[in-house]
């Protein structure tokens, strides 16, 4: 559970939900743990049997669909954006909704740690793309649900790579060297011409002679007996060998 503070990991655990949270971004997502939550403190108010803890999307719409009302009555300050990202597992939404419920049941402000080395930041080679920045904002229950529109999706689509482009000009200003590289005082900036290539050297002919073949008169039959004849004319002391 990265991301979370200790105190926001000390109330859900004396909270005692029926659920433990192992997955913040997928155990929230539905619902029915927040409404657990809110159950603890507006018993009355909040009856369990009316959610489901289902992973279906319209199971999730529904369970939201009736903490919205709550959250309405109660001013609660937790926005439709912020609940549309918690139901379609986006990046770390669940994190700042936490955080929010935290806050208001509790009274007490939540102190999150971010990092300000250059270390702990995000190397350059594993950052966003602007296919991941795609995939991560619009997910497929996003297309069944509230993006069912083409304009509506073309026009997210084209918010996102303005976004992300946005970025990478930010970052081109802030972090030339990453773009241009480092400057080395012995080397030209001018194109090199490419070396000639060696001259083959010129080898001698090769002459190839003419190949005579002689016709045979006889036949193969004729071929064998003078072989075996010129095989059994041999003296006896010659066979064996020595």
């Amino acid at each position: 559970m990265a991301g979370l503070s200790r105190d926001i990991l000390k109330w859900l655990q004396s909270l005692d939900l029926s659920y433990s949270v192992k997955n913040v971004r997928r155990d929230f997502a539905n619902g029915f743990l927040v409404a657990e939550i809110f159950s603890r403190y507006f018993p009355h108010e909040i009856q369990m049997h009316s959610f489901d803890n289902g992973l279906g999307l319209p199971r999730k719409l529904g369970n939201w669909s009736l903490l919205e009302k709550f959250f309405q009555k109660k001013r609660v300050p937790i926005s439709r954006i912020l609940i549309d990202n918690v139901i379609h597992c986006k990046g770390e939404a669940a994190i700042p909704l936490l955080e929010t419920i935290y806050t208001c049941l509790t009274s007490k402000k939540v102190y999150s740690v971010r990092p300000t080395n250059d270390d702990e930041l995000i190397p350059p080679f594993a950052r966003n793309t602007a296919s991941f920045v795609i995939k991560e904002n619009i997910r497929d229950s996003e297309l069944a649900t509230t993006l069912q529109d083409d304009d509506t999706t073309k026009n997210r689509t084209a918010a996102l790579l303005q976004e992300h482009e946005n970025t990478l000009r930010n970052e081109r200003v802030s972090e030339p060297g990453r773009f241009t590289g480092p400057a080395s005082p012995n080397r030209s900036n001018q194109r090199v011409l490419p070396r000639p290539m060696p001259k083959e050297e010129e080898t001698g002919k090769v002459e190839f002679k003419e190949v005579k073949l002689r016709t045979v008169d006889r036949n193969i039959s004729q071929l064998r007996s003078s072989r075996d004849g010129n095989g059994s004319s041999l003296p006896q002391g010659s066979e064996g060998g020595a």
